[in-house]
């Protein structure tokens, strides 16, 4: 038996290797000059099925630097990738046991992923957008072919955003998509499961509910995998993400990995499923599940010292339930408080150890952080409830959970601050502007705070406003920039200079109506970072950030 990865090093692009599963030597199978990703072995392990880039359209690379660039479409950028339609990703095949150089399965200006092998190894099935105004949607298909690139055809109807398709047992297709609206734009949506037969003689059923069932993103990719009685699938549930059986038929799913945890991996063969899960005691731990029987396998966060976190329920004025946490420093109090919002806003906080909360409270800050409406794993309508009204509506529901976190104790709401990124930053800024006798000090990070400029300048502007904030009419008054003039508060601003998400110009426009007004305001902006840095940037550089975060509480509160 042989293991299929992907490996890099300084300067040398990630390219795909082999090595026995019993240990031992590796060797390269792939030398593609922009790298290879997504190695997936054939049924009968003779052959591997990869991603790659292909040389670019326009010249080397050098000449991409120098010359201008030709801009025909909206989506001509992505955060953290850079600038798109210069290459483009493709399907190759190769045997990581020959000499023969790998075959390039698809062709043309389209970008391909999320590659499959059926039961028979006789058809690949890949995720691509190959209709025309591609550029000006997310509309993606399922496409099918045989393994040297025949017989392409289309499976799906170009009426969903269709990922990271697989064979079931059957022979048909599984997806992972989301209904994008009629004209392919609406970013904010329900992702689910769905089947398709391999023929596309009918159009594709969602499997999971459309109302209740979301699917995370986990990395850059969704949970689902096929298994013979339906499909695995992980699925937000109020903070927790569970692993579900969906049948095919698309009857009552079956909780497979539950409680109060998040699955963040998965795998299935032999009729045995082992899954990633994470808690509030450790970051990662292994457990199989066979005949309904789940073992823990691991023990990796033994000995990690954590603090505890503890379920909050709070009650809007409107008498709907606001679901959060509190982590909290050792000892009695009364501790300073913070109250953290994600980012999404279609996103949640969860039943993980979460390093941001844990190096705020074990610097001796008490962390509040929960789901107001806005926010997934609580159905369709709890997410789309802000529509049009953002600010205003999610910062009801904060507040409610934070007076309700006061209520418990042992936390100084005389010494407050408030902390947030991407939607977090925007509605730290919105309650500094319109809350900001609840806090002492705020740290708007990443933040879209004006959605005029935001609408031009993001990589998904020109679709992400209408979805969230409504009428162009509406976006002046939603914007915190506008109500910049109200803050007082002093505010530490962070962002990447790279950040083509919420470009850095949200920053400097704030940073800018601040300092005029002589309100107390620092910016720190990080070189060469994107969207994500917190996340995903370098490690020196998060550890910066974090420092200088603790530095502003430890002078302001």
């Amino acid at each position: 038996m042989w293991l299929a990865f992907v490996r890099s090093g300084p300067g040398v692009k990630a390219q795909v290797h082999v090595m026995p599963i019993s240990g031992g030597e590796s060797w390269r199978v792939t030398e593609q000059p922009f790298g290879a990703a997504e190695p997936v072995w054939s049924p009968d392990s003779s052959r591997l099925a990869f991603v790659a880039q292909v040389e670019e359209a326009r010249g080397n690379e050098e000449d991409a630097k120098r010359g201008p660039r030709r801009v025909t479409t909206l989506r001509y950028r992505w955060d953290g990738v850079g600038f798109t339609g210069e290459r483009f990703a493709h399907v190759f095949v190769v045997d990581p046991f020959g000499d023969e150089p790998p075959l390039q399965v698809t062709e043309g200006d389209f970008d391909h992923g999320g590659v499959a092998w059926s039961p028979a190894g006789d058809l690949l099935a890949f995720s691509a957008a190959r209709h025309p105004g591609r550029g000006e949607d997310f509309f993606s298909d399922v496409w099918v072919c045989a393994p040297d690139g025949t017989g392409l055809r289309k499976v799906t109807r170009t009426a969903l955003t269709a990922t990271q398709p697989s064979f079931g047992p059957d022979g048909g297709l599984v997806f992972v998509g989301a209904d994008p609206g009629d004209e392919g734009r609406r970013l904010i949506a329900q992702v689910g499961v769905w089947s398709v037969p391999v023929d596309g003689s009918v159009p594709a059923r969602r499997l999971t509910d459309a109302e209740l069932h979301n699917m995370p993103s986990i990395g850059n990719e969704r949970l689902a995998v096929p298994a013979k009685d339906g499909v695995l699938c992980a699925v937000e549930n109020r903070g927790a993400v569970e692993l579900l059986r969906v049948p095919y038929d698309g009857g009552e799913p079956v909780v497979v990995v539950g409680g109060p945890r998040e699955v963040r991996g998965l795998g299935h063969a032999g009729g045995t499923t082992v899954a990633v899960v994470c808690d509030v005691s450790s970051p990662a731990e292994l457990v199989a599940v066979r005949d309904g029987v789940e073992v823990r396998l691991t023990g990796f966060g033994a000995g990690l010292e954590v603090l505890p976190i503890e379920e909050v329920n709070a009650t809007a004025p409107d008498g709907y339930p606001v679901h959060g946490w509190i982590v909290r420093p050792e000892g009695a109090g009364p501790h300073p408080v913070l109250l953290m919002i994600h980012g999404g806003p279609f996103a949640q906080y969860g039943w993980r150890v979460f390093d941001e909360a844990q190096v705020y409270a074990s610097a001796g800050y008490a962390v509040v952080m929960g789901n107001p409406r806005g926010s997934s794993g609580y159905g369709r309508a709890h997410g789309a409830y802000i529509v049009g009204d953002v600010g205003r509506r999610s910062a009801v529901d904060l507040l409610a959970l934070f007076d309700a976190a006061l209520a418990t104790g042992g936390l100084d709401a005389s010494r407050a601050g408030v902390l947030g990124g991407s939607h977090g930053g925007f509605m730290t800024t919105w309650l500094a502007a319109h809350h900001g006798e609840r806090f002492r000090a705020a740290v708007s990070e990443r933040a879209l705070n004006a959605i005029d400029s935001f609408h031009g300048s993001s990589d998904i502007g020109w679709a992400f406003p209408f979805d969230l904030y409504g009428e162009p009419s509406t976006w002046a008054h939603q914007s915190p920039l506008t109500h910049a003039g109200r803050i007082t508060i002093p505010m530490l601003i962070i962002h990447s200079e790279h950040d083509w998400r919420a470009p850095v110009e949200q920053a400097q426009r704030l940073f800018v109506a601040l300092k005029l007004r002589g309100v107390v305001t620092e910016m720190l902006l990080f070189p060469d970072e994107g969207h994500d840095m917190s996340r995903s940037g370098r490690p020196s550089r998060r550890i910066a950030r974090f420092d200088a975060i603790l530095d502003w509480w430890q002078r302001h509160l």
